[in-house]
């Protein structure tokens, strides 16, 4: 174990970028979403902007995103809530040793009609991060309550979604 703090930030600072970078390139994203999320593939949703503290997924509104109400179905908004908060735990998880992730609840409150593109963005990276590190540290499991929040082209908030995550450092 290195004795000085900085030996373990930078390797993973750079675990940290190398993920983000990975995930921002439209090619690889789409392999990945192909091998391991097939339905957000096929929603549309897309990476708008990941960084260590918050990631921003959009979902449009498409004939596979429809509901019969003309707006797009909440499953497609809560995949697309999820995922903002999901990118954060796996780029946190995937920059050290393993370390299991799972939601263990959610919660949603809708606030207008879905239409049109909707930006999912989820604040809570730093939150997340030191789960996992504390998990990490302590090789007790961590939650944290991730709340990702929809807003429409006008800025209006259409949907929050608290997901409940849970972190635990694999022995």
């Amino acid at each position: 174990m290195p004795d000085h703090p900085a030996a373990v930030a930078a390797p993973d600072a750079a675990r940290l970028e190398k993920f983000r970078r990975d995930i921002s390139n439209p090619l690889k994203l789409k392999l990945f979403m192909l091998r391991k999320l097939p339905m957000a593939y096929l929603a549309g949703l897309r990476v708008a902007e990941v960084q260590p503290t918050h990631c921003t997924i959009t979902v449009p509104y498409k004939y596979l995103t429809q509901n019969p109400f003309r707006s797009i179905y909440f499953a497609c908004l809560s995949m697309a809530a999820e995922m903002a908060s999901g990118l954060l735990a796996m780029m946190h998880v995937q920059s050290g040793a393993p370390v299991s992730m799972l939601v263990v609840g959610l919660e949603a409150d809708f606030t207008k009609k879905a239409v049109g593109l909707i930006r999912f963005t989820c604040p809570d990276g730093a939150a997340i991060g030191q789960a996992v590190a504390e998990s990490r540290a302590t090789g007790e499991g961590r939650t944290v309550l991730a709340t990702s929040t929809g807003l429409d082209e006008t800025g209006d908030t259409v949907a929050v979604f608290r997901i409940t995550w849970s972190f635990r450092a694999k022995r």
